[in-house]
């Protein structure tokens, strides 16, 4: 109690305290199968006002808010905070700005935040009590710890996702799709090496290549991932992913190119024993005041590696398409504005349309989606599943549906228990349709198939289309798998200004180039 005006006693202002996501071991722990668990009986919960004298969501110095891993294996979903980093519009839209400080007379104890769910945003409100260890946090942090967007948002992430255990393992690309409302596409760092001297598939845009980053480091958030770690480098850990914050190409003494990457481990500690480390003898190769220049360059956490050794030690990259100020995807090939969005629901149903792969009989009944292109077009083309876990209940507490209770843990087992394997597959229908003697069209080879990942949220592709009618065809691994899901077609359509009102409808017709036709 405090005294107000005449001596009279007023009550001291109640803090929110949230009731759906309460501080306890219901909001930390999922079936208690992590590591996490250990720290069950010491992990405590404390505002930011009672972590540090004066705490503050954003700092003055960009690299003092940047993300440091705790005890919570969710690198993935830190991999993913830095596209905000990148952006202040995202930043903006993902934590809307004007909530209350911590020495503002408004300040209540609550923080809002948005994110993207199939197709919405949605907002998120929590208390700002976060789990400590001995006073301090004990998950994510920034770099200056009395800097709070980070945990603040972590926490948002694991009350829709359930539980702070749930955020243990997961794929850079499905965060990036909550953080951003945008897409990501995933880039096998093996197969790049092996087709680096051949064509890109029929009906493909992209010409993947290391060097490609360089073009796009200043436009979109990349991330990379360690699965399994090789002999030669042991030291980045197994299923861990990192942030690649900068590329630079330089120039041998014998005028050779030399990319390097510089990496940032959500650690925050040294983990990089190759050529290009700090006294390394790859520094020898290039001008010394560049080398120099570069190393002054590293902070905590961070190395530079070269592209041999990139592509040796790591195993894949993940990029997220870059996202207008209008929220419209734009191309991570031709930068084109993809201003035509469609997002179409769609469900894998047993015994009607759960027709699993191409390799089974059932496979012509899974859903499909008819996309006519009146003109040659870049066009984007994405499933994005719902996870088999409910999501979340926003007005009461969140439900696991996923009853699998695990008696041991492994990185392995944990990643991607809430999706199934899905495919995308797209043809082109020719002209005249399925006429005599021409096989049917799903027993016909497809311009594309895309399976590149097991248990991942959403399979994509950017591709070239002539102008044409095709069939998008969804499909799951196994047959009568049931699920729900989205399929995402952007595009960019330019269109001359309409000028006369009665040539509006015929032009409207035009531009419309879809259809849907469930089976």
């Amino acid at each position: 109690m405090r005294a107000g005006r005449g001596g009279s006693p007023v009550p001291a202002r109640e803090l929110f305290r949230d009731t759906t996501f309460p501080a306890s071991d219901s909001s930390l722990f999922f079936n208690l199968s992590t590591p996490l668990a250990q720290f069950r009986e010491d992990i405590t919960w404390r505002r930011p006002q009672e972590i540090c004298a004066s705490p503050r969501l954003f700092p003055d110095n960009p690299w003092e808010g940047q993300v440091k891993q705790g005890l919570l294996g969710d690198c993935w979903f830190l991999c993913a905070c830095a596209a905000l980093q990148k952006s202040r519009n995202l930043l903006d839209q993902v934590i809307p700005p004007g909530q209350p400080s911590w020495s503002d007379q408004e300040y209540r104890g609550s923080f809002t935040c948005r994110i993207w769910q199939f197709g919405h945003w949605v907002e998120v409100t929590t208390d700002d009590r976060l789990p400590c260890l001995a006073g301090r946090l004990c998950f994510s942090r920034c770099q200056r710890e009395d800097v709070f967007w980070l945990p603040l948002l972590e926490k948002v992430y694991a009350k829709v996702y359930g539980s702070y255990e749930h955020l243990w393992a997961g794929q850079v690309a499905d965060a990036l799709v909550d953080l951003t409302g945008g897409l990501a596409e995933r880039w096998n760092l093996k197969d790049l090496a092996a087709a680096s001297d051949q064509q890109s598939p029929p009906g493909s845009l992209e010409r993947r290549t290391c060097r490609q980053l360089l073009h796009l480091k200043d436009r979109c958030s990349i991330s990379c991932s360690v699965l399994s770690p090789r002999a030669g480098a042991r030291e980045l850990g197994e299923f861990h992913a990192f942030i690649v914050s900068d590329l630079r190409e330089l120039q041998s003494p014998t005028g050779q190119g030399i990319l390097l990457l510089r990496i940032h481990n959500p650690w925050g500690r040294r983990c990089w024993q190759g050529l290009w480390r700090e006294g390394g003898e790859g520094w020898s190769q290039v001008d010394a005041a560049e080398a120099a220049e570069l190393l002054s360059q590293l902070q905590e956490g961070e190395f530079w590696v070269e592209e041999e050794e990139f592509l040796r030690e790591f195993d894949e990259v993940t990029i997220g398409y870059p996202v207008t100020e209008a929220g419209h995807l734009q191309s991570l090939y031709t930068e084109k504005v993809l201003c035509h969005t469609r997002a179409l629901p769609g469900a894998w149903v047993k015994g009607q349309s759960a027709g699993g792969c191409r390799n089974n009989s059932g496979f012509p009944s899974n859903p499909k989606f008819w996309l006519r292109v009146s003109e040659p077009s870049e066009v984007y083309v994405a499933v994005l599943q719902r996870p088999r876990m409910h999501m979340a209940d926003w007005a009461g507490r969140t439900q696991a549906l996923v009853g699998d209770n695990q008696t041991s843990w492994s990185p392995a087992s944990f990643q991607g228990k809430d999706y199934q394997a899905v495919g995308l597959h797209i043809w082109k229908v020719l002209e005249g349709g399925e006429s005599q003697g021409t096989p049917p069209l799903l027993k016909q080879e497809p311009l594309l198939s895309c399976v590149p990942h097991c248990y991942a949220q959403e399979v994509s592709r950017l591709c070239l289309l002539p102008a044409g009618t095709y069939r998008i065809v969804p499909s799951t691994y196994l047959p009568d798998t049931e699920g729900a899901f989205t399929v995402t077609i952007a595009t960019r359509i330019d269109r001359p200004s309409i000028h006369s009102q009665e040539m509006l409808g015929q032009s409207l017709q035009e531009v419309s180039i879809m259809a849907v036709m469930k089976s």
